[in-house]
């Protein structure tokens, strides 16, 4: 007596695109089962692809048949593309099914296993759904492939970006307030070098409309979508490239490039990184060192009879313990030796206005340059066309030609981007006025500050990480420009009053290069305005 289980499946593509539907290929195998007195066992519907066996409804037939729980001898399907879309899998399950004595057979497509000729039918309906869905799968590649470089964002838009679709059913990619905003804070506080990149994160996400895991948020600030291109790997004989987007870019090429490097620990930054979110007593947490083992400084509470009583410690066994308050107010004692006296604001001030004026005397002479240069190739690549056209040059010459000087213009105009936003206007004093009166009360405006301007100031003044050994902090090397600015502080506060020196070491005027060699104070202002980024 034949016994058989009968297979329904259906994927969701199929049923919407062919009319597939699992009642009608019920209704197929029962009344073939009653045409030839075949006893139904169970009924399995399956919903999902076959282009493997890691089916839900089939992998517990399977754990049936191995358990010997089953009678049935026949697994009935109407067509071998019901049963499997790949012919690998399909003879090793079909391997197995025999080995248990069960017989698999498509009811419209009748293979009878014991005439080997008919494997080679049974190859054909195998192979035949396998090479449809390669090729359905090769064009959809190719088209999207295509339309990636025409400039089209395809799949789901990344965080800060929506998917959203015109009247005439052309669909295209929109920023979406308010996590647009949200990324381009991420973008800059990323560039800062205050937090880490989770400590972001974890700020974004208290944010309105916030809400993305760690692993989303680093692939997002990876993505070069975000500042108007489009990454397109690399296949066969086609190279891996950037092109321009037809979306809206949310932040600039150049700070998309400042992040990457972050990102790749390239940065120049010399002062310690304050990336640990401390506990209010413990400011310093993470810009402390062992004096004993050079280990790292952690904080924590001990509860007493009646408070809890912080202190600072190693995380190693050398027994190193301080109070958090001695440590603290040891810091703030010692802030007070990097305080510029007022006198000195005014001279510090007329140096870096003097300094910004010929950071942008040469900005624009090196951008007069840049667009001298790409005049001179985009006039060398018109007369390079003319004589093309003219039959006087050959086409390989032409395009070797073409090709170079489009890779030199577009290096060119990229370094004219970089030099436009170094050079973009800005209120000097304003920002002068306001960084500037911090120098003579810094340990005031650390002592009162809350607990994210304690940390940002202990990142511009110490370069490395400080050591307190029982009073006192060991001296710590500080920002080099800040270092320039005490330097000639202290040496202003060792002239006598009233006494007129005729020849001053610090001139205000900048050495040229070329004629004599830069004197001890032209070095100073340099230093400086090597470090004017990271004041402003």
């Amino acid at each position: 007596m034949l016994i058989a289980d009968l297979y329904i499946r259906v994927s969701t593509d199929e049923q919407a695109d062919k009319g597939y539907s699992q009642r009608d290929q019920h209704e197929r195998l029962e009344r073939y089962c009653n045409q030839n007195q075949i006893t139904i066992g169970q009924v399995i519907f399956e919903d999902h692809s076959a282009k493997n066996f890691n089916r839900p409804e089939w992998t517990k037939y399977i754990n049936h048949i191995k358990k010997r729980s089953l009678k049935s001898n026949l697994v009935l399907f109407t067509k071998w593309d019901r049963f499997s879309r790949n012919a690998g899998d399909a003879y090793q399950m079909i391997k197995l099914l025999l080995g248990n004595n069960i017989s698999p057979q498509a009811i419209e497509q009748p293979l009878d296993m014991s005439i080997p000729e008919n494997k080679m039918m049974l190859a054909i309906y195998l192979a035949a759904p396998e090479v449809e869905n390669d090729r359905r799968a090769l064009n959809t590649f190719y088209g999207m492939r295509r339309a990636q470089k025409e400039g089209r964002l395809m799949g789901t838009a990344s965080y800060g970006y929506v998917n959203k679709c015109t009247e005439d059913g052309r669909k295209y990619v929109g920023l979406k307030e308010p996590e647009a905003s949200n990324m381009l804070w991420a973008f800059n506080e990323i560039v800062k070098g205050t937090y880490s990149i989770n400590q972001i994160r974890l700020k974004m996400n208290a944010m309105e409309g916030a809400n993305i895991s760690s692993t989303s948020f680093y692939r997002a600030i990876k993505n070069p979508m975000y500042c108007g291109k489009i990454f397109i790997k690399a296949y066969k004989d086609e190279e891996a490239c950037l092109v321009e987007a037809t979306h809206e870019s949310l932040i600039s090429e150049a700070l998309f490039n400042k992040v990457q490097k972050v990102l790749s620990r390239k940065t120049w930054e010399e002062r310690p990184k304050g990336k640990i979110i401390a506990h209010d007593q413990f400011p310093l947490r993470g810009f402390l060192r062992c004096p004993r083992c050079g280990g790292h400084i952690t904080g924590s509470g001990s509860k007493g009879k009646k408070n809890i009583y912080y202190y600072y410690h190693c995380n190693s066994k050398c027994g190193y313990r301080y109070s958090s308050n001695i440590v603290n107010n040891a810091f703030t004692r010692e802030l007070k030796k990097y305080e510029c006296h007022t006198a000195f604001v005014q001279l510090l001030k007329e140096i870096l206005l003097i300094n910004f004026k010929n950071i942008h005397r040469s900005l624009d002479i090196k951008k007069k340059e840049i667009s001298s240069k790409i005049i001179s190739l985009n006039s060398r690549l018109n007369s390079a066309r003319e004589k093309y056209l003219e039959d006087k040059l050959d086409f390989e010459d032409y395009q070797l030609i073409k090709n170079e000087s489009k890779k030199k213009i577009d290096a060119l105009e990229m370094d004219l981007q970089g030099q436009k936003l170094t050079g973009k206007s800005m209120d000097i004093k304003t920002k002068l006025d306001q960084v500037l009166k911090i120098l003579p009360n810094l340990s005031q405006l650390y002592a009162t500050g809350d607990l994210d301007t304690k940390r940002i100031i202990v990142c511009s003044v110490f370069a490395e990480k400080l050591e307190f050994d029982e009073t006192t902090f060991r001296t710590p090397q500080i920002n080099s420009a800040l270092s320039s600015i005490l330097l000639i502080s202290n040496q202003l506060r060792s002239k006598k009053k009233g006494k007129i020196t005729p020849k001053s070491d610090f001139s205000r005027q900048v050495t040229s290069e070329g004629f004599e060699p830069p004197t001890d104070g032209a070095e100073i202002r340099y230093s400086i305005q090597l470090n004017y980024e990271a004041i402003f």
